[in-house]
């Protein structure tokens, strides 16, 4: 088990190097300041050399790929595929944040040049902004066997890609609540969070806009994946009475972990990733899917336009979805499998984990589960604009 990274974007506190202005690198994740962003498909066509060329350079964040605990050189699942396909993999954690990455890659991809990554991996609200400006080509299902077999039905037929053409889930996590029991009764609605006296300035919510107005969203009856400006309207004004009210101690990136495990804070939302971790160390850390549902993310495989190998990114994206793969992947990174029949093959490995619900959610908890509404860049300056202020970054 490791210790995980934060996948959120696009604003936490924890990176404030990174902003920049009133929104910073959120607006130029929008498109501001990007000349001729957008793209016509026919105007940047590359060609694949897949079959001329038995490479891929596959680029992803940190720590998010098994290693083999005697040789960390060793990269099994990864190492499997290369061996299977003869396909040589030029692997590179060099995703740390969404918008860093975004700001190495955006003038290139703009302008249509390359940028040496055939496979790249970032969470849902960059990869919707990527392909709204029409830089990430669509992929061939009859290559994706796998995937169209596998992939979890809760994570198909997302609003910025409804025909499962482009992106294709890595690796998924929740946002929810979570307490320490040695500091706090059980917490079970995000209200208790915004009111209860004897939480209060013992609370800290995230400074990502999505989880924390998709959760606001959510405990107010609406649905995060599609709601009007009155409702995140009333949803922040609900939060600026909590903030005014001295109730929320403060807004975090995932920095939360450490105070929620000392028992600083008593309770906060929190990302499942942290929580499997947290409670590893005290059983009485708990991650708890609020009574009105949790917010769900992913990490997604994409092609870039410029990509030359796409046929052997596809045989690497549906390498990963043989769940005896997934499996092993899950192990390793404790995040949510989006792979139907990984959690058998877990079973196998790790009984224990097989049984962690915030690796192998049931249907249940997923059907309560929201991603959050795809935004326009109109959206995006609004809502943000509005949440940074009341937030006070």
């Amino acid at each position: 088990m490791r210790t995980p990274l934060s996948r959120r974007g696009p604003v936490t506190l924890t990176r404030r190097g990174l902003i920049t202005g009133v929104l910073g690198s959120a607006l130029v994740a929008a498109g501001c300041g990007v000349e001729g962003a957008r793209q016509d498909p026919q105007d940047c066509v590359t060609e694949d050399r897949s079959a001329s060329e038995p490479t891929l350079a596959f680029s992803n964040w940190p720590q998010y790929l098994d290693v083999d605990e005697d040789d960390p050189t060793k990269r099994p699942t990864l190492d499997d595929f290369v061996a299977r396909t003869g396909i040589r993999v030029t692997y590179t954690e060099d995703i740390n944040d969404n918008n860093e990455f975004f700001g190495k890659v955006r003038q290139q991809l703009a302008a249509c040049r390359g940028i040496d990554r055939d496979l790249i991996v970032l969470t849902d609200w960059l990869a919707a902004r990527m392909i709204g400006f029409g830089w990430i080509q669509q992929l061939d299902p009859a290559r994706l066997p796998n995937v169209r077999a596998n992939l979890l039905p809760q994570l198909a037929n997302r609003s910025f890609d409804p025909d499962g053409r482009i992106a294709v889930p890595w690796q998924s996590g929740l946002a929810g609540l979570a307490y320490n029991g040695r500091v706090t009764r059980e917490v079970r609605t995000v209200d208790e969070l915004l009111t209860r006296p004897d939480l209060k300035g013992r609370v800290t919510l995230l400074s990502e806009m999505r989880d924390t107005m998709g959760l606001l969203l959510q405990s107010a009856g609406h649905d995060p994946a599609n709601f009007t400006d009155d409702q995140f309207d009333a949803a922040l004004a609900r939060l600026e009475r909590a903030v005014a009210a001295g109730q929320i101690r403060r807004f975090t990136g995932n920095d939360y972990a450490p105070e929620l495990a000392r028992g600083d804070i008593a309770a906060c939302l929190a990302w499942s990733g942290d929580a499997i971790q947290l409670a590893a160390g005290d059983e009485r850390v708990r991650f708890v899917a609020p009574e009105e549902g949790v917010l769900l993310f992913s990490d997604n495989l994409l092609v870039p336009k410029t990509a030359t190998h796409r046929a052997n990114a596809e045989r690497l994206i549906d390498h990963y979805y043989d769940p005896a793969v997934a499996a092993r992947l899950a192990a390793y990174v404790n995040y949510i499998c989006p792979v139907r029949g990984a959690r058998e093959e877990m079973e196998r490995i790790d009984p224990e984990l097989a049984a962690n619900p915030l690796i192998f959610p049931d249907d249940a908890l997923l059907n309560r589960a929201r991603v959050f509404m795809t935004l326009d860049e109109e959206q995006e300056r609004r809502y943000e604009t509005a949440f940074q202020r009341v937030i006070g970054a």
